[in-house]
């Protein structure tokens, strides 16, 4: 999640052939290189827990699919300055990482930068329900750039370097910044498409990154936020679960709404982590409204399980999943997202 100098959301609109979430709005990421990343093993601790190879992978992703480079100046005074290229130097660059003829790390050694790793903060890993054949772990992160009174003065994209483009329709086919309370609006009204994780994550950025206004106090706001303990009310277990270790795969809980919603826990951690590590977990005290259809989901909300009333008590959910048999019907099991 990639935040402007006035803390404006980034979000990539998918090509209706993407493999996955096809047209929808999404952040920035990608699945993990073997060439340009250390990629853990299928049975590594660190598989499902954020490490630099995510934060690499996050980084370099966000660069080939929206032109931002999210690397400091090697030397620099230590305030967050990026590194700054010209179009023709990111395009290039883009082109030759996206065909793995040179390594991003080797790259932006090159011009002068290192990947700003500790600049990302976990917000929740997310991984597949466990009826989709098809396995990702991925974790997501938040990443402010740099506030500069000009620039966030003018509520606009700034700079060259901070400035999104489309790759081309590789991957994407727009890319912008918007007031977050606006992309949800536009959710709303059914004019873009939200799969429930970037709809959750928008719903709980939108508290505090309220458009106009004192943008740092905004984000001094966000990160007491994603520090803090309990995430929710009810005294659940989960709840004392930080938000940058929250494990999230998404569940029907076998409830039908009469509106035509179904309800989706978001509870349990998916069939592989609850495997490796049965204390982890993801958000007990919210709850996911969605309606199938063939475009996409749609009326998609965010509840506290608590207006659920007597519907949640017909709830039926199992967490206790087999872990998949069949590994190698996960091609491109580990992904990043900012």
């Amino acid at each position: 999640m990639v935040l402007s100098p006035t803390n404006q959301l980034l979000l990539l609109h998918r090509v209706q052939t993407s493999t996955s979430f096809p047209s929808a709005h999404v952040f920035p990421g990608g699945n993990l290189s073997k060439f340009h990343e250390a990629v853990p093993a299928e049975d590594a601790q660190d598989r499902h827990r954020d490490s630099e190879a995510y934060r690499l992978g996050a980084i370099r992703e966000t660069f080939e699919e929206a032109g931002i480079l999210l690397a400091k100046k090697k030397g620099g005074n230590g305030n967050g300055d990026l590194v700054e290229l010209s179009p023709g130097e990111v395009e290039e660059a883009r082109k030759k990482i996206h065909g793995n003829t040179v390594r991003f790390g080797d790259w932006v050694e090159s011009v002068g930068g290192t990947p700003d790793v500790d600049g990302l903060i976990p917000f929740t890993r997310w991984v597949t329900p466990p009826n989709v054949p098809k396995r990702f772990t991925t974790q997501m992160y938040v990443y402010m750039l740099p506030l500069g009174s000009s620039i966030a003065a003018e509520r606009d994209a700034s700079t060259v370097v901070h400035t999104p483009t489309h790759d081309g329709g590789i991957e994407h086919t727009a890319a912008a910044f918007d007031d977050v309370s606006d992309w949800l609006a536009r959710q709303a009204r059914g004019e873009i498409i939200l799969f429930p994780p970037q709809l959750y994550l928008l719903t709980l950025l939108g508290q505090f990154l309220t458009g106009p206004g004192d943008y740092a106090a905004q984000r001094e706001a966000l990160l007491t936020f994603l520090k803090k303990t309990p995430t929710g009310p009810g005294g659940h277990p989960t709840a004392s679960i930080p938000w940058g270790e929250k494990v999230i795969s998404p569940v029907g809980l076998g409830i039908k709404r009469a509106d035509g919603r179904n309800v989706l826990s978001l509870e349990g951690p998916g069939k592989e982590v609850k495997t490796q590590d049965p204390t982890r977990a993801g958000d007990h005290s919210r709850v996911v409204l969605v309606k199938p259809t063939k475009r996409g989901p749609s009326e998609v909300e965010i509840i506290w399980r608590s207006e659920l009333g007597d519907e949640a008590n017909s709830a039926k959910v199992d967490y206790e999943v087999v872990v998949s048999k069949h590994p190698s019907r996960d091609p491109k099991p580990v992904a990043a997202k900012l």
